[in-house]
């Protein structure tokens, strides 16, 4: 059941993708380097414009692929962020989220007034 899931989620953010209906060659240039040349600026203009960027860099992030654009981020940039958070011993940034809970009781908020 997990898996339908995530799928449904998966889709969700897909159908909102600015790049749905693009040709999805300009996604997946020749040459895969931290800082892509022409063939992958296409691409990347068209993601910084995506409504759902962070959902597509997060769900290629965790889903390992290694293989085109997704997110504004090359294959290579997207392994030096699972390699980062894996040597940090965390999830990615993006991942975090922060409890006020854990703070304990010295460190909570104190109503003003």
């Amino acid at each position: 059941m997990a898996d339908h899931h995530t799928r449904a989620d998966t889709r969700h953010w897909l159908d909102r993708a600015a790049c749905a209906g693009e040709d999805p060659e300009i996604f997946f240039p020749l040459s895969d380097t931290l800082a892509p040349g022409a063939e992958a600026r296409a691409a990347l203009a068209l993601c910084r414009r995506c409504p759902v960027l962070s959902a597509c860099r997060r769900w290629a992030v965790e889903h390992g692929e290694d293989n085109g654009i997704w997110g504004a981020t090359t294959a290579a940039q997207r392994r030096a962020i699972r390699r980062a958070a894996a040597d940090e011993g965390t999830r990615p940034a993006y991942r975090r989220r922060h409890h006020p809970a854990d703070d304990g009781p010295d460190t909570a908020p104190q109503p003003v007034g």
